[in-house]
């Protein structure tokens, strides 16, 4: 895919399931793709998709009855090349790499901070534990933090516990305690939920920075088209533990060759065309994941489906950077397969 010399992390046919009362959900069902060194890939797709659990299989954050069936995680780093997926979930090298190296922002910051500590206490713990900082310059990188989170009176507030902040103030003290270390690799699930936009431009630009300044790469799960537009370098689109179509932000945005592709830019509102402009949503839901349909997973929802898309189709390149699940891609794409 990628010369390895300018990437982080490299995904190869990841599978992750899920085990429960005897049936198990394929929830990640053979996703690879790479996570660049100073460069934003954005994943996206509805609710349900696998994003979540692609991420909480990177930092080995699993549940109990799941487990990596098959693929591989390689975290390319200054000493050489790491196997995430043979780690030990809670073993030292893990936990060694976890937060300092690689660092993730939380959708839900409510259960994602521990309530009887301090947030403050909770990002100085992170401190000390992957850095050599002293007690006092601990607290005060910590304070730094939430100023530059955009949170007033830090001095005061980074003694203060957590339900004391309101959502979005919990939201940026977790973000300040992800950024904390300077990651090499930044995974952001849908960090600016419930923030209001003038933060969400300050937090983007801060994780700007940290891309510029250390070539840190992030992974960024968001539903907002707007978001991937403005940030992001690279997209993948995912649909039932699949990456459905993967490409540059260019290429995906302007070129969609996937019928799921189309149907989110499509649901999307567009600024300046006014309240009568028609919003398409996407008909259907997707399907239950114990007991999926035959092939294509979207077919049931498909305005382009035929009787084809009852066997699954093969991943194709479009461009050595653009490629797709589709039957009916040339289409759609008015390109031809490489």
């Amino acid at each position: 895919m990628t010369d390895t010399q300018d990437v982080a992390i490299s995904v190869r046919d990841l599978k992750t399931f899920f085990y429960t009362n005897n049936r198990c959900n394929r929830a990640i069902n053979g996703v690879s793709f790479d996570i660049k060194k100073g460069k934003t890939l954005c994943i996206v797709g509805e609710s349900g998709c696998g994003k979540s659990v692609t991420a909480a299989t990177i930092m080995q954050l699993l549940p109990r009855l799941s487990r990596i069936e098959e693929g591989e995680i390689i975290y390319h780093s200054e000493d050489g090349d790491i196997p995430l997926h043979a780690l030990e979930r809670n073993g030292r090298d893990m936990r060694r790499i976890r937060g300092s190296e690689i660092a993730m922002i939380f959708q839900d910051p409510m259960t994602a901070l521990n309530p009887v500590y301090s947030v403050g206490f909770q990002i100085k713990e992170s401190l000390k534990y992957h850095t050599n900082l002293g007690r006092k310059k601990a607290h005060e990188k910590a304070v730094d933090l939430l100023r530059e989170m955009g949170i007033s009176m830090p001095e005061k507030r980074v003694n203060d516990f957590p339900h004391r902040y309101s959502g979005g103030m919990r939201q940026r003290a977790m973000i300040a305690m992800a950024m904390s270390c300077s990651p090499k690799v930044l995974i952001a699930d849908e960090p600016t939920t419930a923030l209001d936009v003038t933060i969400q431009a300050q937090i983007f630009e801060l994780m700007d920075k940290l891309k510029r300044e250390h070539g840190t790469g992030i992974m960024l799960i968001t539903h907002d088209m707007g978001v991937v537009a403005e940030l992001a370098d690279d997209v993948a689109v995912m649909y039932m533990g699949n990456i459905v179509e993967a490409g540059t932000v260019d290429e995906v945005l302007r070129n969609p060759a996937h019928p799921y592709t189309r149907a989110l830019l499509a649901s999307v509102p567009v600024l300046g065309k006014g309240k009568n402009q028609d919003i398409q949503a996407i008909r259907g839901s997707t399907p239950d994941p114990y007991d999926r349909p035959k092939g294509c997973q979207f077919a049931a929802r498909c305005d382009f489906a035929t009787a084809q898309c009852e066997a699954m189709p093969a991943e194709t390149h479009i461009t050595p950077t653009h490629r797709v699940m589709c039957w009916r891609y040339k289409e759609l794409s008015g390109h031809a397969a490489e």
